[in-house]
């Protein structure tokens, strides 16, 4: 049985091919058009996941698009009709739009598919699932679990903010539900905008400040008493109310009364890449502290109602990473599962998955250590089809016959403090690069951090970076006694590892803090002593370990630095071209691709170093 899953036309859309339950391919539409979370309809991601199959489009039993936009009209029109008279500006913006285009939208998905060579309305069953339904499908099914309780959070979908479910087998069972307009998922995203980050993108930026926040400090607990007395209301069992007197994102065109926010929380929303202040990262710490009280009491209320020994995250909530280790530290849970693409990218996967299990209602087998392939489920490229982009530019590398001289001279490159874009075999689904689409550097080298946000990611200098650790040495450098493949766990690094922090530490000024050196793996050890850690194992993603298992024999280290291989504003890469190009376009040193090592001293000269600038709009 062969299903396609579609997500399209909010943001991140995305499609995925689901073969027996099995997930074969799965990829962003971002990654084809170069259009960072591009909502238009993902005709490339589908044409690539058709392509991984050898299949025509008239061969699939099933399409299914991840939400049920007549539930999201409903919502839309009587959410107008409960604040009338207020957001006229907004309801003449938003509803010709819906009328166009998302009223129709089965239509319009048919106009689109007919695009495909193969392709005949009527021959191929077509499928809304809602949009919860999709999330919880997608960290359920993957899932190495029998059973498990099912947490879903995001912003909105038709009218659910927070959804508690129950998985068994191949069975989905929804108990509870948060409505709109009560949701944590915009109440981050309120966050976000007042902070002078972008919704929808800018929110893992929120979650990277929080930790120059002040623990403890007056100002942080002003904050967070502000938050639960003016904003929200938070209810035992986790579930919210926001109070709407603050908010704008109901009926309006901005998420927050600014002025309103101004008055109680003392200064205007900072401008987008002004200067941050103390006062911006302690009431980013106060939300983030919030945010998750909330999903604790939200998980504690799963377990409650579903006795289920593992729990499911997803929703884009569940890419809070910080939040999903206090949740684990928490031990609510004998073991937790989170969808790598747990935003909206992954309903594809969801939607698909739930067809195959619930609408078709086949058997579930389940898959160790999951079913999502190390998330690995985008497209590969071949040495010739490598060879041909480097000739269109006139490159020159050295081509490596044996993989393991490869690694071993990599690694001694990073060793000497080398910033090298390593893009190896199929590309990642979801947000994180997870070792076949990365920037890697040294974790021990004091400057990395500096050198890669300001001269290779062209971005804020505050924001951390990840480790890749050999997962068999993760305990010895994190506080963390599980696996973490997908980087959706945050940990403190192990006491043995960090030096001793000065009396005055907090009274520093905050980017004086960002460079003090505190440990041994400086590049990866964020401003609370804490990591997002990506464990990397051998059967999942060999040939990443095997490069740091060389830079480990080399240096007694088993962790480097991974980032994204992209600049600020532009979608990691997919195709060797769109990697060759980053890479002359940085202060990047060396480029691995496949087989292939680019020295950037023995490339032709870059007559367009600066015109990503011009490419990639600033997220």
């Amino acid at each position: 049985m062969k299903i396609l899953g579609i997500s399209a036309f909010y943001h991140d859309s995305a499609a995925a091919l689901v073969v027996d339950g099995k997930i074969i391919a799965a990829a962003q539409e971002e990654r084809f058009t170069r259009t960072k979370h591009d909502p238009s309809f993902p005709i490339n991601a589908i044409k690539y996941c058709l392509h991984a199959e050898a299949i025509n489009i008239s061969e699939l039993d099933a399409i299914v698009f991840y939400d049920k936009p007549l539930l999201k009209f409903e919502r839309l029109l009587e959410t107008y009709y409960g604040f009338a008279p207020k957001g006229v500006a907004s309801f003449v913006t938003a509803i010709p739009v819906w009328i166009k285009e998302k009223l129709f939208l089965k239509r319009i998905i048919h106009q689109e598919l007919a695009r495909l060579d193969g392709y005949e309305k009527g021959k191929v069953k077509l499928l809304f699932p809602e949009h919860h339904l999709s999330h919880a499908a997608s960290a359920f099914y993957p899932s190495p679990f029998e059973e498990a309780a099912i947490l879903t959070i995001d912003g909105v979908g038709e009218w659910a903010t927070a959804s508690i479910s129950f998985g068994k087998g191949n069975t989905i069972t929804n108990i509870r539900e948060l409505h709109f307009p009560h949701s944590v998922g915009l109440l981050y995203s309120a966050f976000t905008y007042y902070l002078g980050f972008t919704v929808n993108s800018g929110e893992y930026k929120l979650m990277g400040l929080a930790p120059y926040g002040i623990p403890g400090s007056e100002e942080v607990n002003n904050f967070i008493q502000i938050i639960k007395t003016e904003l929200i209301d938070i209810k035992d069992d986790g579930s919210v109310w926001l109070n709407q007197k603050y908010f704008n994102y109901s009926t309006g065109l901005r998420m927050v009364k600014e002025k309103k926010w101004e008055h109680i929380f003392g200064f205007k929303r900072r401008e987008t890449e002004s200067k941050i202040e103390q006062h911006h990262s302690n009431l980013a710490l106060a939300i983030q502290q919030v945010t998750e009280e909330i999903i604790i009491k939200m998980a504690g209320e799963a377990k409650k109602v579903t006795g289920a020994k593992n729990i499911c995250l997803a929703g884009g909530v569940a890419l809070n990473c910080v939040a999903n280790g206090k949740l684990l530290k928490e031990g609510l849970f004998d073991d937790i599962f989170i969808q790598p693409a747990a935003g909206d990218a992954g309903g594809a996967i969801g939607a698909a998955l739930a067809a195959h299990f619930i609408y078709f209602q086949n058997e579930r087998k389940i898959t160790f250590p999951d079913g999502m392939n190390g998330s690995f489920l985008g497209p590969e490229f071949s040495a010739s089809e490598i060879e041909h982009a480097a000739k269109s530019f006139k490159a020159k590398y050295i081509r490596f016959e044996n993989f393991n001289d490869l690694t071993e001279r990599v690694a001694q490159i990073i060793a000497e403090g080398n910033v090298v874009g390593w893009f190896q075999g199929r590309m990642e689904f979801g947000p994180r690069a997870l070792g076949n689409r990365s920037i890697l550097g040294d974790a021990r080298n004091t400057e990395m951090q500096l050198k890669l946000n300001l001269k290779i990611k062209y971005r804020e200098s505050f924001r951390p970076f990840a480790p890749s650790v050999l997962a068999e040495d993760c305990s010895s450098y994190f506080e963390l006694g599980k696996p973490s493949p997908y980087m959706l766990l945050v940990a403190n690094v192990q006491q043995k590892h960090l030096f001793s922090l000065p009396e005055n530490y907090f009274d520093l000024p905050l980017m004086d803090r960002l460079y003090f050196k505190r440990s041994d793996i400086p590049a990866v050890t964020h401003i609370d002593c804490s990591a997002r850690i990506q464990t990397v194992h051998k059967n999942t993603n060999e040939r990443y370990w095997n490069l740091i298992s060389k830079f480990k024999k080399l240096t007694g280290f088993g962790v480097i630095v991974n980032t994204s291989f992209n600049v600020r504003g532009e979608p990691i890469v997919c195709t060797p071209t769109d990697a060759y190009r980053c890479f002359m376009r940085t202060e990047m040193d060396y480029l691995v691709v496949g087989d292939y090592l680019f020295a950037k001293t023995e490339q032709p000269e870059w007559k367009n170093m600066d015109n990503w600038k011009e490419e990639f709009k600033l997220d």
